[in-house]
């Protein structure tokens, strides 16, 4: 996706786009080598808990392909933790978000159209709710918001077992942070709550870097599987050749390409976000990745890249095998039919 175009677009058409800063100390540490455009969007209705609310929305557009939607739900203050329980059960699966977003996106592809190199859709998306929260009443530390009997839940959505086990606590909140102790942050699989007096968001933007990295490492994966597998037909199927062409040229040319392809997209979502440095968002970062299983897919979808490599070549070797047989034959064809003459 090319950013800038794509900020001169919407600018133009009255909307704020800005490219993604991070702002918080230590945000120095973290490189961002072609930072995010966040497009502004604007409000929307939205059905919540069978009443419908106007909800804020805004667009965030990644150089390697993806693009996110988030909507902004508000929180009535003096709201109690455990009332939002409810809440954020409906919002982790919510279809309504869902078309809503869609339905957003698909409007920036059509104005944006031209400034996608060859653009299309994934029929799949990764989800993420983020509880940001500014202003907790009766509780100011992250020790007193750890030890709220409510969290735990509350990050998971369970509406029906009001007490969950020591483990199942422990494994959801162990991976928490704190900068002063005065602010908290929790990151699970599927959601993170976000305590933050001073009103950053820096973390917010952290975890939507780090989906975006998931789906399009989700996407690769598949990708890949959906190109092994017509390899696997190609090689199955009998074909004959000869000196001057080989039956699996087209194959071996749209092989490379794709080879070549992957590793340049590959790189680009590794290489989106760089740490170089120890400091507090980059192990909240960090976290993220552990708990989304970034480590995991990158893995599999290395595994099967090299695979794809090693197929090319194997692919390769056997065409130039054949060619190189059948030029010693018509050497030593050659060679005696010259010795006669003699």
């Amino acid at each position: 996706i090319a950013l800038e175009a794509c900020r001169e677009a919407v600018t133009k058409g009255g909307s704020a786009a800005r490219r993604l800063t991070l702002q918080r100390e230590g945000s120095e540490y973290i490189q961002l080598s072609d930072p995010p455009l966040g497009v502004e969007l604007g409000a929307q209705s939205l059905t919540v808990q069978g009443t419908s609310q106007p909800v804020k929305l805004s667009a965030r557009l990644f150089s390697h392909g993806a693009i996110s939607i988030t909507v902004r739900v508000p929180v009535a203050p003096g709201t109690p933790l455990e009332s939002l329980i409810p809440l954020a059960d409906e919002l982790y699966d919510s279809k309504a978000i869902d078309a809503l977003a869609s339905e957003e996106l698909e409007k920036l592809r059509t104005l944006l159209k031209g400034q996608f190199e060859a653009p299309h859709s994934w029929a799949h998306n990764e989800g993420y709710t983020t509880l940001f929260v500014r202003k907790v009443d009766g509780a100011t530390t992250a020790e007193q918001l750890l030890a709220a009997p409510c969290l735990t839940r509350l990050l998971l959505g369970e509406v029906k077992e009001p007490v969950l086990s020591a483990t199942e606590e422990r494994e959801v909140l162990e991976h928490h942070f704190s900068y002063t102790p005065n602010d908290l942050v929790v990151v699970e699989w599927n959601a993170a709550f976000v305590y933050e007096p001073t009103g950053s968001e820096d973390v917010v933007d952290l975890l939507e870097i780090a989906n975006a990295q998931l789906l399009e490492l989700r996407y690769y994966d598949a990708v890949l599987d959906d190109e092994l597998a017509r390899l696997y037909d190609v090689i199955g199927a009998k074909r004959s050749g000869s000196l001057l062409f080989s039956p699996y040229k087209r194959q071996l040319r749209e092989l490379m390409q794709t080879v070549i392809e992957l590793s340049e997209f590959i790189e680009r979502v590794e290489n989106s976000l760089k740490i170089v440095g120890d400091v507090y968002l980059a192990r909240v970062y960090e976290a993220a990745l552990k708990e989304l299983r970034i480590a995991k897919w990158t893995e599999q979808v290395t595994r099967k890249h090299k695979l794809l490599q090693q197929t090319y070549g194997l692919l390769k070797g056997e065409v130039d095998t054949g060619r190189s047989l059948t030029l010693e034959a018509m050497i030593v064809e050659c060679t005696g039919y010259d010795a006669v003459s003699l």
